[in-house]
C-alpha cells in the first residue's frame, strides 16, 4: 500500500552554514563596524545581541537572506522576546522541529475532508499517511503544500 511521511526537519549543517555566513557579513558590515553586535547558535537556538533593538532586526535580516539562500525555510526561526543586559540588548531565536501535537490534529482533519480513502496515523512528530492510489497520495501533497502551516512540511519515504 503506497505511503509517505509528512515531517518538519532542520538540516543543522546548512544552519551553521548559514549563521557562519552571517557572521561574515556582520564583520564587513560599514553600519556594523564599532559596533558591540553577534550571532551565535546554541543548541536549538540562535542568540543574537546588539546595542540597539533596530540593529538586532538587521541582524535577523541577515540571518534570514543567508538561510534563504541555504535552501533553509525561515518559518524554522520563532523569534522571541528582546531582553535589555547593561549595555546591549539580546534576542534568542528557537529553531523550531518537528510537527506538534495541535498542527497533527490540522493536517489529519484537512486530509479527511479531501474525501479520499486514506489512513493517516500520529507517529510521534511526523505523520503517516497511506493509501491505496498514488494519485490520492499526490493529491494529499499537493493540499498539505497549499496550507499556511508555522512549520515547514517535507514529504519523505514516499512508497509504492
Amino acid at each position: 500500500m503506497p505511503s509517505f511521511d509528512a515531517v518538519s526537519e532542520i538540516d543543522w549543517q546548512e544552519v551553521r552554514n548559514a549563521v557562519d555566513q552571517a557572521k561574515r557579513e556582520l564583520g564587513t558590515r560599514f553600519d556594523f563596524r564599532h559596533v558591540d553586535a553577534g550571532i551565535d547558535l546554541s543548541d536549538r537556538a540562535v542568540e543574537l545581541h546588539a546595542e540597539e533593538e533596530f540593529q538586532l532586526q538587521q541582524l535577523l535580516d541577515i540571518l534570514r537572506s543567508k538561510l534563504v539562500n541555504r535552501k533553509v525555510d525561515v518559518k524554522v526561526l520563532q523569534p522571541g522576546e528582546v531582553t535589555p543586559s547593561g549595555k546591549t540588548k539580546h534576542q534568542v531565536i528557537p529553531l523550531i522541529e518537528g510537527i506538534d501535537r495541535d498542527t497533527t490534529k490540522v493536517i489529519s482533519k484537512r486530509i479527511k475532508e479531501l474525501n479520499k480513502k486514506l489512513q493517516i496515523q500520529i507517529q510521534g512528530n511526523q505523520v503517516r499517511i497511506s493509501g491505496k492510489k498514488r494519485d490520492e497520495l499526490q493529491e494529499a501533497i499537493a493540499e498539505l503544500r497549499d496550507m499556511d502551516l508555522p512549520m515547514p512540511l517535507q514529504f519523505k519515504n514516499y512508497r509504492n
